[in-house]
C-alpha cells in the first residue's frame, strides 16, 4: 500500500511539472510570436541592419517552417562556428533520444512492466519492476547497442568538427586576420626580451610587441575615461534641462551660434562636492576640463616613454602569415624546460587578459592548483544545499519517521506535486546560477591569458559542478532519501535497498529534463527579461546619447562557458537513466528538440558574437557527453549485482571496457587537432610555393598550379552517385555554378580570372579529391557511415559562407599597436552632447574645443518634448541625412519589399 502511495506521488510529480511548464511553455510562446514583430530591436535585431538577415514570415507557424530549413551555410554565417557546433549538439542529442527510444520502449517496456514487481505510475516502465533475472540480458545488448552507437556519433562529430575548423580557420576571413597571425609566448627568458633577439628565433617575422608593465598609466587612463563620463553626463543632462524649462516657461529664446544663455536659463553653473559630505563646492565643468587636460598631458608623456618601462615575460609575435604564426606555435623553441612553452594562438587583442601577462612561471603553477583546489572544495561544500534540495523531491518517504512532516500527507495532491518536482528543479537551477561568476574569477586567478581560456576552464568547472551536484549528489540523496525508514530498519539492506530505488529517482530528473525542455526553450524565446530590462533600463538610466547608443548596439550573446554543461549535464542524465528508466528518452527528444529551435533562431536572428572560440567547446562537449556513458553503464552494472545476474555482470564489464578503450583512442586522434595547431598541409599549395589564404611566399617568386586549378570549388567534378559504381560527370564548360551553391563544378579560365582580390585561390595540398560526389545523390545510410569522405575537409569546404572568402575590413584607427596594453594608445574619449535648436549644444562644443577635447553634438538631438534622444543608425559625430535609413534601418517599420516577401512566403 505504501508502495502505491510513492509510486502515485512519484508519478503525480511528472505529472504536476509537465502541467505546470506546459503553461508557462504557451505564455512565454504567445508571447514570442505576438510580439517578434513589434518589438524587432528585441526579438529580431539582426534583421535591422543594412544588408541584414532577412526576417523570418510574420505568420503563427510559418517562421517555424522556414526556420528549420535554414541550411548549414546561412547558420555558420549568423552564428558563427561556436554557435553553429552549440545547436548541432542540440539537435544531435534530440535525435539520438528520438531514434533510440522507437527500438528501446518496444522492447523494455514488457520486459519490465510484464509480471514484474507490480509497481504502479512510471515506476511500472523502469528497471526497478523486473523481478526475473534473465531478463536483464535485453538491457545489457540494447544497452550495447545505446552506448556503442552513441560513440560513433561522436566519432563522425569529431570528424566533422576537426575538418570544418580546418576549412573556417584557413578560410580568407580568418586566415588574413591579425590573430591568427599572431602567436603569444610566456614564460620568455630575459635574453630574448629583445626584439632582435627573438627574431633570430623565427622565419617570416613581421612585428614583435613585448608586454611591459604600466600600471601608472592604466590607472590614469581609466581615471580620465571615468572624468570624461562625467563631464559628458553632466553637459547632456544641463542642456536637456535648459530646454526642459524653455519649453516649460515658453521662454523666448533664439538659436545662436554660440549661445551661452544656458547658464541665465539654469540659474547657476553646475558644481560638485571634491568630497562627499565634507568636501568644498566647486565649478564642475571647470573641474572636470581642468582634470582632463592635466591627465591628457601626463598620460602622452607615460605613452611615449612606455618602451622604457620593466619588460613583462610575455611576447606578441606577429608574422607575415598564417603558416608562419603555426610552424612557430607547432615548433619547440628553447633548450630549456618551461621556457617559450606557454604558448597561445589566435588571441584577438580585445580578449587578452593583460594582468595575466606579468606571471612567472612558479607563480603560474601555483596559482593553477590552487584554483582547482578551490573549486573542489566549493564542490564538497556545495553538496550540503544540493543534497538539501534532493531531499525535498522525495519528501513524502521521510515523514513516516520525522513525525512534524506529516502535515505534507494532508497536502492536496497538485500543491504536494508542486512542492516535491517543481520547487525543487526551481531551487536546483538557482543553485547553480550562482557558482559562474566565481568559477571565472579562478579562471582568471589560474592565469588564463584570454578571455576564450577562462570560458573553456569555466566549461571544465562548472559541467564537474554539474554532474556530481545535479545528478549524482541529487541521486544519492534521492535514493537514500526514499529508503531511509527501511534502512533504519533494517542497516544490512542499505546497498540493494539503494540500488532498487535508483530508478525511482529517475522522476526527479523527468521533471528537471521538463523543466529545461518546456520553460528553459520557450522563456530563451520569449525572451521577458531582455524586454523588461531593454525598456526599464532605458527610460531610467539613458540619459545621455552615448547611453541609448550602446544600450541599442549591445545584443545579448551566448557564455558558452556555462550553457554548453547545462546541456551537457542534461545529455548525461538522459544518458545514465535510458536504460533504467526509458520514459526520459521521449522527454530528452522532446526537450532537445524545443532547445535546439529557441537557440537556432536566437543565434540566426538576436545574438552577437562577442567571443570567437573557434569552435572549441564542441568537442569538449561530446568528450563530457561519455561520462553519462560511464555512469548508465555503472548503474546497470550495480543494479544486476544486487540483482545477482551474473551472466549480464561479465557483459556489462566487457561493454564499459570497450567504451574506454574507444575513448581513450577518439582523445588520443583528435586531440592534438582539435587544439591551436592547424596541419600545414590546409594552409599550403600543391606546388609548396604558391600563395594561399594562409600562406605567404616571401622567399619565392609566384607560382600558381594552373590556369584551371581552382579553390571553392578547386579541380573538382561533381558526379552523380550510382548504384553500380558508374558515375555522370557534367560538363564544367557548361555547368557553372556560384560559390554559393551546395556544389562545386571545374572552372574554367574563362569564367573566373585570378587576381588579388578573387574569391577563389590555387587548390592545397589538403584537397585528396579529385572528383566529388554530389552528396544529396548518395542514400543517407552510405553518407552516415562514410564521415571520412562526406565530412571531409573537401566537402566542408562547400558550406562555407561567402563572407568567408573575403577579408575583412580592418579599422586602421584601431589596427596599430593592437598587441601592447590598451592604455599604451589609448585616446581621449570624445564628449558626445545632443544637438538642441537654441545652440546650447554648439557652444559647449566650442568651448570644449578651446580646452583642446575632442567634442559633437552630431548624431543626437533634444527633441520637441525636450528629452535626450538618439538618432538611430548614427555613430558619435555622424551626420543626419535623409539617407539615414540606409545606415539603419528604422525597427518600426517593414518596407514594401519585405512586405511582398512575406505575401509570398505566406502563399507558398
Amino acid at each position: 500500500m505504501a508502495e502505491a502511495k510513492h509510486a502515485g506521488t512519484s508519478t503525480q510529480q511528472v505529472i504536476t511539472s509537465i502541467i505546470s511548464n506546459l503553461v508557462i511553455f504557451v505564455i512565454s510562446v504567445l508571447i514570442f510570436i505576438i510580439l517578434k514583430d513589434k518589438q524587432p530591436r528585441i526579438y529580431r535585431p539582426k534583421t535591422l541592419a543594412k544588408n541584414g538577415t532577412e526576417p523570418l514570415s510574420r505568420s503563427y507557424y510559418s517562421w517555424l517552417i522556414q526556420l528549420l530549413h535554414k541550411s548549414d551555410r546561412f547558420i555558420l554565417e549568423q552564428a558563427g562556428i561556436d554557435g553553429y557546433f552549440f545547436t548541432r549538439y542540440l539537435a544531435i542529442i534530440s535525435l539520438y533520444c528520438g531514434f533510440s527510444l522507437m527500438y528501446i520502449f518496444p522492447i523494455l517496456f514488457p520486459i519490465n512492466a510484464a509480471n514484474g514487481r507490480h509497481n504502479s505510475g512510471l515506476d511500472q516502465l523502469a528497471f526497478g519492476d523486473v523481478k526475473k533475472k534473465h531478463r536483464y540480458y535485453a538491457h545489457v545488448f540494447l544497452g550495447w547497442i545505446f552506448f556503442w552507437g552513441f560513440l560513433y556519433i561522436i566519432y563522425r562529430e569529431l570528424m566533422y568538427f576537426t575538418a570544418m575548423k580546418q576549412v573556417v580557420v584557413t578560410s580568407k576571413k580568418y586566415a588574413t586576420r591579425l590573430s591568427e597571425r599572431t602567436v603569444l609566448y610566456q614564460n620568455v627568458p630575459e635574453r630574448y626580451l629583445l626584439e632582435s633577439e627573438i627574431k633570430k628565433l623565427f622565419q617570416g617575422v613581421h612585428k614583435v610587441y613585448i608586454s611591459r608593465a604600466s600600471p601608472e598609466l592604466s590607472k590614469k587612463v581609466n581615471q580620465r575615461t571615468k572624468t570624461a563620463g562625467k563631464l559628458e553626463g553632466l553637459l547632456n543632462g544641463y542642456v536637456a534641462k535648459a530646454c526642459k524649462t524653455i519649453k516649460k516657461k515658453q521662454l523666448p529664446v533664439a538659436y545662436s551660434e554660440e549661445n551661452s544663455q544656458v547658464f541665465e536659463i539654469n540659474k547657476k553653473r553646475p558644481q560638485h562636492k571634491t568630497k562627499f559630505l565634507i568636501g568644498k563646492k566647486v565649478d564642475s565643468i571647470d573641474t572636470y576640463v581642468e582634470e582632463i587636460n592635466t591627465l591628457n598631458a601626463e598620460i602622452a608623456e607615460l605613452q611615449a616613454n612606455h618602451d622604457e618601462n620593466k619588460a613583462w615575460n610575455s611576447v606578441f609575435i606577429e608574422f607575415e602569415s598564417q603558416y608562419h604564426a603555426q610552424v612557430a606555435y607547432q615548433t619547440n623553441s628553447s633548450a630549456f624546460p618551461l621556457e617559450l612553452a606557454t604558448k597561445y594562438i589566435g588571441i584577438e587583442p580585445k580578449d587578452v587578459i593583460w594582468f595575466n601577462m606579468r606571471m612567472l612561471w612558479w607563480e603560474r603553477v601555483i596559482r593553477k592548483f590552487g584554483a582547482v583546489a578551490a573549486i573542489v572544495a566549493l564542490v564538497i561544500l556545495w553538496t550540503i544545499p544540493v543534497a538539501f534540495v534532493g531531499m525535498i523531491s522525495q519528501i513524502t518517504y521521510l515523514e513516516k519517521k520525522i513525525h512534524w512532516l506529516k502535515f505534507i500527507n494532508k497536502l492536496p495532491n497538485t500543491l504536494l506535486g508542486l512542492l516535491t518536482s517543481l520547487a525543487p528543479t526551481i531551487a536546483l537551477a538557482v543553485l547553480m546560477m550562482l557558482l559562474p561568476i566565481f568559477i571565472r574569477k579562478m579562471g582568471v586567478t589560474r592565469g588564463a591569458t584570454s578571455t576564450q581560456g577562462v570560458e573553456y576552464f569555466t566549461q571544465q568547472a562548472y559541467f564537474a559542478f554539474q554532474v556530481i551536484q545535479v545528478f549524482l549528489v541529487t541521486t544519492i540523496a534521492s535514493s537514500a532519501t526514499s529508503t531511509v525508514t527501511q534502512i533504519i530498519n533494517k542497516p544490512s539492506s542499505a546497498m540493494s535497498l539503494l540500488a532498487s530505488n535508483l530508478p525511482k529517482s529517475s522522476n526527479f530528473f523527468v521533471a528537471y529534463i521538463i523543466l529545461q525542455g518546456l520553460s528553459g526553450a520557450s522563456t530563451v524565446l520569449a525572451q521577458i527579461i531582455g524586454l523588461i530590462v531593454y525598456h526599464l533600463l532605458s527610460m531610467l538610466l539613458d540619459k545621455t546619447v552615448r547611453k541609448q547608443y550602446n544600450r541599442f548596439f549591445s545584443l545579448p550573446s551566448m557564455q558558452f562557458g556555462t550553457s554548453f554543461p547545462v546541456f551537457t549535464n542534461l545529455a548525461v542524465i538522459i544518458f545514465a537513466y535510458a536504460l533504467i528508466s526509458p520514459i526520459v528518452l521521449l522527454f530528452g527528444f522532446i526537450g532537445f528538440l524545443l532547445l535546439y529551435i529557441a537557440y537556432l533562431y536566437n543565434f540566426c536572428f538576436v545574438y552577437d558574437q562577442k567571443v570567437d572560440s573557434k569552435g572549441i567547446h564542441y568537442p569538449r562537449a561530446l568528450y563530457q557527453t561519455i561520462v553519462g556513458l560511464y555512469l548508465g553503464q555503472i548503474c546497470l552494472l550495480g543494479l544486476f549485482i544486487v540483482g545477482k545476474g551474473w551472466g549480464p555482470i561479465v557483459l556489462q564489464i566487457i561493454c564499459l571496457c570497450v567504451t574506454a578503450f574507444v575513448h581513450v583512442n577518439l582523445s588520443s586522434s583528435f586531440d592534438y587537432l582539435n587544439s591551436g595547431a592547424i596541419p600545414l598541409e590546409c594552409m599550403l599549395a600543391k606546388d609548396g610555393k604558391s600563395s594561399t589564404n594562409s600562406y605567404k611566399n616571401i622567399s619565392h617568386g609566384e607560382n600558381v598550379d594552373g590556369p584551371d586549378a581552382k579553390e571553392l570549388p578547386t579541380k573538382y567534378v561533381m558526379r552523380k552517385y550510382t548504384k553500380n559504381g558508374a558515375s555522370g560527370s557534367k560538363d564544367a564548360s557548361t555547368i557553372m555554378k556560384s560559390i554559393q551553391t551546395d556544389f562545386t563544378y571545374e572552372q574554367p579560365t574563362s569564367v573566373i580570372n585570378e587576381n588579388e582580390n578573387s574569391l577563389v585561390t590555387v587548390p592545397l595540398l589538403a584537397d585528396t579529391f579529385d572528383t566529388l560526389v554530389d552528396e544529396n545523390s548518395v542514400p543517407y545510410y552510405k553518407r552516415f557511415f562514410q564521415p571520412y569522405i562526406f565530412k571531409s575537409y573537401a566537402y566542408c569546404k562547400l558550406k562555407l559562407p561567402l563572407s568567408y572568402l573575403q577579408e575583412e575590413e580592418v579599422d586602421e584607427s584601431t589596427h596599430i599597436d593592437n598587441y601592447h596594453i590598451p592604455s599604451v594608445s589609448d585616446k581621449c574619449p570624445i564628449v558626445w552632447l545632443p544637438k538642441d535648436s537654441y545652440g546650447f549644444s554648439d557652444y559647449f562644443v566650442k568651448f570644449l574645443a578651446s580646452k583642446g577635447i575632442e567634442a559633437t553634438d552630431l548624431g543626437g538631438i533634444i527633441n520637441e518634448k525636450a528629452k535626450i534622444q538618439w538618432i538611430r543608425g548614427c555613430e558619435p559625430g555622424m551626420e543626419v541625412s535623409d539617407e539615414k535609413e540606409d545606415i539603419f534601418a528604422d525597427e518600426n517599420r517593414i518596407s514594401n519589399e519585405d512586405e511582398d516577401w512575406e505575401k509570398q512566403s505566406n502563399m507558398a
